[in-house]
């Protein structure tokens, strides 16, 4: 564990936990954006060693939670296609559809394979010319990077067989729809720090200066997450409300450059679907034109694929942080990570996950989480 465990001490978190209640007079709402911070926090109890009225709202940063169920089904209705290899990451393997899971689909014959990295699926489609290779490509900006240039080396080397279901969306649009909100409760953010390693943290400035909220990139261990909470309190505090920088050795105000070039050579910006949420505009990429012959959408028509999300299921509301996972009534009756109903309980990255796992069943009278 060489270079976490300094990050994982548990004397070092009791004094910041114990400076966090030092310099905390009033009730704070932080939001951390990112589904594995989420894990974190729940995992190590850090929600529960905060002062009384400090509350940790879990945000909608998880991949796997906030694709749309309408991708979801037009995967599934390209996956079963018989001339098709349907490629993807494990844990969209049992992300519930209107009906079916990509697992599902291949137990009934579908040719549905993971892989770790969309150029594993750049090679199936070279070495099986034949078949048409599809790559469910969503992810927020950590993913886009391999995304695009795998997109990019097919077009460079004329691999016409592959193409790529493209779901990618944005956390500063997010982050801004969620303060714009009628019923936001948020005061402060802790922002991703592998999103954040991609793209910089420039285009956070705007926000928390119109917005009037603090905003700490954080990592993801608990040391990082507890120096995140006392910034962004001591700013709360303060009645500061500026960008800082808490994961200095991985990000960079301005991020990894070329990484950002080679995404804005194949993507460009688009209103980008929620899972749970709904539309938000110019929070999202697509394929650019120059680039459309590789948009697994447009070759296999399933543009029109009607979804219906489960009536009982809450999910939309945990994304938005309105509600904690275990205030929800199918929790851990109806909907399991076996039997899921929604995203957020099936994702290694999930608020419903993270509670299930953890065992936060019941939400007690009184108690924090």
């Amino acid at each position: 564990m060489k270079y976490l465990d300094e990050f994982r001490d548990g004397e070092q978190a009791r004094r910041l936990a114990d400076e966090i209640a030092r310099i905390t007079t009033r009730p704070w709402s932080i939001m951390e954006v990112c589904g594995g911070q989420t894990h974190s926090i729940i995992r190590n109890g850090i929600d529960q060693i905060l002062p009384v009225g400090v509350e940790m709202i879990h945000g909608p940063g998880c991949p796997v939670c906030v694709t749309p169920l309408g991708v979801i089904d037009k995967a599934l209705a390209i996956a079963a296609r018989p001339e098709v290899i349907f490629c993807s990451f494990g844990d969209m393997l049992r992300v519930p559809g209107s009906r079916d899971d990509l697992l599902r689909v291949k137990g009934a014959g579908g040719d549905v394979r993971v892989v770790y990295s969309p150029l594993d699926a750049l090679r199936l489609a070279r070495e099986n010319p034949d078949r048409q290779v599809v790559f469910l490509a969503i992810g927020f900006e950590t993913t886009a990077p391999a995304n695009a240039m795998a997109v990019k080396l097919a077009k460079q080397e004329g691999i016409r067989n592959f193409s790529a279901l493209v779901s990618h969306v944005l956390v500063p649009p997010a982050i801004e729809a969620i303060v714009r909100s009628p019923g936001n409760r948020v005061h402060a953010f802790l922002a991703a720090g592998h999103v954040c390693s991609v793209m910089g943290y420039h285009q956070y400035h705007i926000l928390a200066e119109t917005y009037h909220v603090p905003i700490v990139v954080t990592g993801f261990e608990p040391l990082d997450l507890l120096e995140g909470i006392r910034r962004v309190i001591w700013q709360l505090e303060h009645g500061e409300s500026r960008v800082e920088n808490a994961y200095e050795r991985v990000v960079t105000e301005a991020g990894n450059v070329a990484a950002q070039a080679t995404i804005a050579e194949v993507f460009e910006v688009t209103n980008r679907g929620w899972r749970g949420i709904g539309v938000i505009p110019y929070s999202g990429w697509k394929l650019r034109e120059e680039y459309a012959e590789f948009d697994a959408e447009r070759r296999f028509d399933v543009s029109q694929i009607n979804a219906a999300e489960s009536p009982i299921c809450r999910a939309g509301e945990v994304l938005q942080g309105a509600i904690k996972p275990n205030q929800c009534a199918a929790f851990g009756k109806q909907c399991t990570p076996r039997h899921p109903l929604g995203a957020t309980m099936v994702s290694s990255e999930g608020a419903c996950a993270a509670y299930y796992h953890y065992g936060r069943f019941v939400e007690l009278q009184g108690t924090k989480g």
